[in-house]
């Protein structure tokens, strides 16, 4: 498999179409090495428009997924970041790219040691992996410039918006199968949020994410 030409043919077939087109983010696809966080079962189905499954029952997000959530975030280089759901890192690599620093969170301790050596390989090191149950956030870093659930949520935690600083976006799919809306939601004022449906989508449901405490906009 020619792994460039493979790369090449993920961002101009399955990423641009869904209307990912800010630059920034196309040329990280390019500079991040997706096939590095995939479980070398995987490694060939890298760029496939697909979920890949990396272990304990997870799955890596389809490609073109990360991609358009990345971009609607805007991360600026002086963001602190807060992802929910480390998985394989990859998009906590991402995220690092255009960041200050990244805290993500994994509830499985499998996962996070995979994700902290993918992270070591790729030469990433501002990103802190912690074990947790992530959905209801991490207020202990808190709080955060942008936010994103790397799974499905039933519904956004009450908890979770809070740790938004103003001007804050948090990225996430909310919703359960078969219908989910991506949803960015901006902190527009103290306790005060503005939500846009993105697109609709069906993704894996986040560990721990069935928090009954919700938010009504």
């Amino acid at each position: 498999m020619n792994i460039e030409q493979a790369r090449f043919n993920m961002i101009e077939q399955q990423i641009r179409p869904w209307e990912v087109l800010d630059p920034q983010v196309l040329d990280l696809l390019f500079v991040v090495k997706r096939e590095d966080f995939v479980p070398a079962a995987y490694r060939n189905l890298a760029f496939a428009d697909m979920e890949i499954p990396i272990g304990s029952g997870q799955a890596m997000l389809a490609p073109r997924v990360e991609a358009r959530l990345l971009q609607e975030l805007g991360i600026k280089k002086t963001d602190k970041v807060l992802e929910i759901g480390t998985g394989s890192g990859y998009m906590a690599a991402l995220l690092a790219a255009g960041a200050e620093h990244v805290v993500s969170i994994e509830s499985r301790p499998e996962l996070a040691e995979f994700a902290r050596r993918n992270l070591e390989r790729a030469g990433v090191t501002n990103v802190t992996v912690e074990v947790g149950n992530g959905a209801a956030g991490w207020s202990q870093r808190g709080p955060y410039d942008a936010i994103v659930v790397s799974g499905a949520l039933p519904s956004l935690p009450a908890t979770l918006l809070k740790q938004l600083r103003v001007g804050g976006r948090l990225a996430a799919i909310v919703g359960e199968a078969p219908v989910m809306e991506a949803q960015l939601v901006t902190c527009s004022a103290e306790g005060a949020y503005n939500t846009v449906n993105l697109f609709e989508t069906v993704v894996p449901a986040l560990d721990g994410g069935e928090a009954k405490s919700t938010f009504s906009f």
